[in-house]
Order: C-alpha cells, then sequence, then structure tokens
C-alpha cells in the first residue's frame, strides 16, 4: 500500500532526513520518500496507518495531511482487513447457532446462547493450541493473572477447551457458566488496561496464528461472553 501526504513545516534538507528517519521508525512502514521541494511525502507500508500515527513521530512544527485519499475510508478498509479472520469466525458460529435452532418450533434463547459460547470456545481453543506457546508469550505480556503466575497462560487454552465441551454437552449449566463469567471478567482486567494505556500488543484471542492487535474488538469479545454467561445464570433461578 502506497499513500502521498502533504507535509508543511520543511525549510531545509536535513528537514527532510529528519522527516524521513521519524517516519520510517512507524511499525509497518516499508519506504519513505521525503521531498521538500512539493511539501510531500509519499509513504509505502504493509497495512494503513492513521495520520496520527504520523503526526505522533513527527516534530510539533511539521504537519501531515491526507491529498490522494479519504482518511476514513482508508481506517475502514485496514479495519475489516485486519479483523477478516475474527469476524468470519464469528459469522460461522452464529450461523450454525441459528441453523441449529431451525429444528425447534420457536426460536430458544438459552440453548442458543449455549450452542454459540460451545462454539466459541472450542474455535478460539483449536486457534491457541496450534502454537501454544506463541499464544503463552503474548497473553502473560497482557493478563493480570497470567503475569503473575505465568503457567496459566498455557492452562487457559485447555479451560476454553473444557467450557467448549461443557457447553455442547450442556454439563451443570450453573458450574459452567459460573466458571465462565469468572474467567472472562477476570480475563477483561489486562485487556482494558492494555487498550486504555494503548499498548502495541498482539492480541492472543486466536492465538499466535493471526497478527490481530488489541483494540475494542478485544473487549467486545470478552464483553459478550461475560454478558450471555451473566444472563444464562441469572436464568438458571
Amino acid at each position: 500500500m502506497i499513500h502521498t501526504y502533504q507535509l508543511t513545516g520543511m525549510t531545509c534538507t536535513s528537514c527532510e532526513a529528519k522527516v524521513k528517519s521519524s517516519l520510517e521508525r512507524v511499525e509497518n512502514v516499508t519506504k519513505v520518500e521525503v521531498s521538500k521541494e512539493d511539501s510531500r511525502v509519499t509513504i509505502s507500508m504493509d497495512r494503513h496507518i492513521s495520520l496520527s500515527d504520523f503526526q505522533k513521530v513527527l516534530d510539533a512544527k511539521y504537519t501531515i495531511s491526507a491529498i490522494e485519499h479519504i482518511e476514513l475510508e482508508e481506517q475502514a478498509k485496514s479495519w475489516f482487513q485486519t479483523y477478516t479472520p475474527i469476524l468470519l469466525i464469528f459469522l460461522y458460529i452464529t450461523t450454525i447457532t441459528l441453523l441449529i435452532q431451525l429444528k425447534n418450533e420457536q426460536f430458544i434463547l438459552m440453548e442458543a446462547m449455549q450452542h454459540f459460547m460451545a462454539g466459541f470456545f472450542l474455535v478460539f481453543s483449536f486457534f491457541k493450541l496450534l502454537n501454544l506457546k506463541g499464544f503463552a508469550e503474548s497473553y502473560v505480556m497482557y493478563d493480570v493473572v497470567a503475569k503473575k503466575i505465568p503457567i496459566w497462560a498455557y492452562l487457559y487454552a485447555f479451560v476454553e477447551v473444557g467450557l467448549g465441551i461443557s457447553y455442547l454437552l450442556n454439563y451443570n449449566p450453573l458450574i459452567t457458566n459460573t466458571c465462565t463469567f469468572v474467567v472472562m471478567s477476570v480475563s477483561i482486567l489486562g485487556v482494558l488496561q492494555s487498550v486504555f494505556d494503548n499498548k502495541k500488543i498482539q492480541c492472543a484471542c486466536l492465538g499466535a496464528v493471526f497478527n490481530l492487535p488489541m483494540s475494542t474488538v478485544t473487549i467486545i469479545e470478552d464483553a459478550l461472553m461475560i454478558v450471555m454467561s451473566g444472563y444464562m445464570i441469572l436464568n438458571l433461578f
């Protein structure tokens, strides 16, 4: 991906060199060409990078702006490209859950949630187990429990397998949903802290197979499991 930007504030050749050096340090940037005469910068990158990320690494006297693309459109494209794997997984699990409900005379919400959560935990644990060591190394960077007890990063993938099987077999719904509620509530704490601190870390939700950044998508994913398990617990009484 190549974008050309207007960059004001350059007054000499040393400015060109300084701007070039600063922009080349931005993650996913592969090449930078700077022209003081045209006040333009052409940047090659592996994926779209927001203007704010470029502006952060530049001195205050420099201002960078898009001239050949609409920034919001590019950000939207980049977001969908980045999160395509997780969106497809949710689509597949949701579709299968709805298809199962076709056998019923009416839609049964509790059963649908049970099947959705079974699919969620089994699929996500599968990707974690493909490279358990890689998952553990990513997970220990932000999870509040794994930071103190590293072995938890390895056990977590197997906990998800257990929860997935428990939902699939409808094993003791109270225990299964309570475990889910507690485990996911603890898990979301590290996610929230990382996102709010703007830490650039890899999300371990799909293990080390896909390089997904930590973001609000991860928060929504964990929060969904917390809400669903909490709702199911309340409906058991």
